[in-house]
């Protein structure tokens, strides 16, 4: 389960991305994961809520912002979603596409208390 040391990963981002002198609960943190990433969604929830769940992050909560599979066709110009498997353009069945989307896995946002204040 490398959902767990992604999790880990997450909390240390944050704790690196917080100044010790700031007094603000964290209130969740927001993640872009993309559906090709390799990461299911609610295993990852699921290891971030066990591992914050001693520290001072326990009220934390993880928003997970789901990216679709999206690519690029050289040859007809056409940007489509793609949902399953196969990496063909669906508007004109060419291999000569790019990814554009659906790779990420990525801590986008941290939203903290308003009341929380930084100490001198």
């Amino acid at each position: 389960m490398h959902e767990l040391s992604i999790a880990q990963s997450i909390l240390d981002i944050v704790r690196e991305s917080i100044p010790e002198t700031c007094s603000a609960e964290v209130q969740s943190i927001k993640v872009r994961l993309g559906a090709l990433s390799g990461v299911v969604p609610e295993s990852l929830d699921f290891c971030f809520t066990a591992i914050t769940g001693d520290t001072s992050l326990r009220q934390a909560k993880l928003n997970i912002e789901r990216v679709e599979t999206q690519l690029h066709c050289a040859k007809c110009g056409e940007t489509s979603k793609i949902k399953g498997p196969f990496f063909l353009c669906p508007e004109c069945g060419s291999h000569d596409i790019k990814l554009i989307s659906g790779t990420e896995l990525q801590v986008v946002e941290i939203e903290m208390a308003e009341n929380g204040s930084e100490t001198q």
